[in-house]
């Protein structure tokens, strides 16, 4: 990691990444592809990664429903996905 680097809390977990990219970008590039659960409890993720098919949900410092893939992540933020 670089300096540009600042840390976000995934679950509860400290996670470094880049400064600069969404939080559907940073979810994956740590290895989280399960963003959410539909209604049967199939697992969803990134599809369009612009916005437009809300697939991306996660809680982001406990606002629900929130696209990651619109999202750019800060110090400190939280994220939780998978809800």
């Amino acid at each position: 990691m670089s300096i540009s680097d600042l840390t976000i809390l995934v679950d509860g977990v400290p996670r470094r990444v880049p400064a600069g990219m969404t939080v559907a970008v940073a979810l994956l590039q740590i290895g989280i592809v399960d963003f959410r659960h539909d209604l049967s409890g199939r697992p969803r993720g990134p599809l369009c990664a612009m916005g437009s098919c809300f697939e991306c949900r996660v809680t982001i410092d406990g606002v629900p429903e929130v696209r990651a893939c619109l999202a750019v992540v800060r110090e400190g933020m939280t994220v939780e996905p998978g809800r």
